[in-house]
């Protein structure tokens, strides 16, 4: 963070190094709110420690919609949840989904068959990714700002209730819960999260990895099949999983689970691809073209190849960094696998800043390493922290999503 604000915002390609944050102080009257939600739901949380399974997830499914829709009236009011797709507002809204559904225009099978030679037209939003989101929002008929936010923030919610599920397969009752909380109060959720498609992201990827980790790998590949037709990062996810499970069941179980994800994500392109024309080589190349010539471009490798990994830990909280980076000194499995593919992101440097929305999908997973280490803190003292600084980020920075 020192050397990013010595060398400047000219030279690394963005406003507040390495964060992907504008220095904009802004209050909306709603703010109360956010404070009032944030603070009864941390002072809620360990009651739900204490509640039958089904009755957890219901409450923190509510808890996590709340908090998400609490934080985020605090600069804008209400308007603060679509903001950031709603073309009347500018900035970053013109390179989200929306302005991408003329390109649909002429129905799913063409889009799908064109979809490599449409992508350098594309938003860039639509364009760094397969066509899974379109296609979603395409089929769901959302044709605006608002239908768009409360597609993301209700799928998106479901994550902090699928991490309860990964976790349970990794950790007892009361540990799954405190992961699943983690998530709910995490601010790189709460601030980059909740009005993103990321969320969606978020929550496929956690979906997908509870079902490889509780060793369904047929349909745990089939869900991270499916989860790659809306992000390649989520690929990411087989590898995490595939790690956990070699280190505690070993290499033949790993193997079963690395075979699942490849077998289901390649007979699903072949499929698209036999039945409408999908090309995803073809996509691929174009994508990381338009990566190639985008702003990324101009962000030295030198300086984001640690500063990626800083500010995506700094805004994921710095308690759960902390105790998620002492699990790979224990040589947890789940804080080794999180860190493995941490470090072959940093280093591919495909993805260089804006890393706090982009491996979002990561969180979860963060949050299942980290838990066993805050078992034994008294669950207030580290949900608190996490929910000022999403209170103060909020108030001081414009974080765009």
């Amino acid at each position: 963070m020192v050397i990013g604000l010595a060398l400047g915002h000219d030279r690394l390609g963005v406003a507040t190094p390495p964060f992907v944050a504008d220095w904009a102080p802004e209050l909306d009257p709603l703010a109360a709110v956010s404070v009032v939600v944030l603070a009864a739901g941390c002072a809620a949380a360990p009651r739900l420690l204490d509640l039958r399974p089904g009755a957890f997830v219901s409450a923190l499914w509510g808890l996590a919609l709340a908090l998400g829709l609490a934080l985020n009236v605090a600069r804008l009011g209400t308007a603060g949840w679509s903001a950031v797709f709603d073309l009347r507002h500018g900035g970053e809204a013109v390179n989200e989904y929306l302005p991408g559904l003329p390109a649909i225009g002429y129905g799913v099978r063409f889009y799908l068959d064109r979809f490599a030679e449409l992508v350098p037209s594309q938003p860039v939003n639509v364009a760094g990714h397969p066509p899974g989101p379109l296609l979603l929002v395409h089929v769901l008929g959302i044709r605006s700002a608002a239908g768009l936010a409360a597609l993301c923030i209700g799928a998106g919610s479901l994550t902090a209730p699928l991490t309860y599920a990964l976790a349970r397969a990794l950790q007892p009752e009361r540990t799954a819960r405190i992961a699943a909380l983690l998530v709910a109060f995490s601010p790189v959720v709460l601030l980059d999260g909740v009005t993103s498609f990321y969320y969606v992201f978020a929550a496929l990827g956690t979906g997908a990895a509870a079902l490889l980790v509780h060793r369904r790998a047929v349909l745990g590949g089939v869900a991270l099949g499916v989860a790659t037709l809306f992000s390649w990062a989520l690929l990411g996810v087989a590898a995490w999983a595939a790690i956990v499970v070699a280190r505690r069941h070993g290499a033949r179980a790993a193997l079963a689970v690395a075979v699942g994800c490849g077998a289901a994500t390649v007979g699903l392109a072949a499929v698209m691809a036999g039945v409408w024309g999908y090309d995803p080589i073809g996509t691929l190349h174009a994508t990381a073209a338009v990566y190639d010539h985008s702003l990324a471009s101009r962000r030295p490798f030198s300086y984001w190849v640690l500063g990626s990994v800083v500010a995506w830990g700094v805004m994921l909280g710095p308690p759960i960094a902390a105790a998620a980076l002492r699990g790979v000194v224990r040589r947890d499995a789940a804080a080794v696998a999180l860190a493995t593919v941490l470090a072959v992101a940093a280093l591919a440097g495909f993805t260089k800043a804006e890393t706090e929305r982009i491996w979002l999908f990561l969180v979860p997973l963060a949050c299942t390493a980290a838990a066993p280490l805050l078992a034994n803190r008294p669950l207030r003292r580290t949900l608190a922290p996490l929910a000022v600084q999403a209170l103060i980020v909020q108030a001081l920075f414009a974080t765009v999503w």
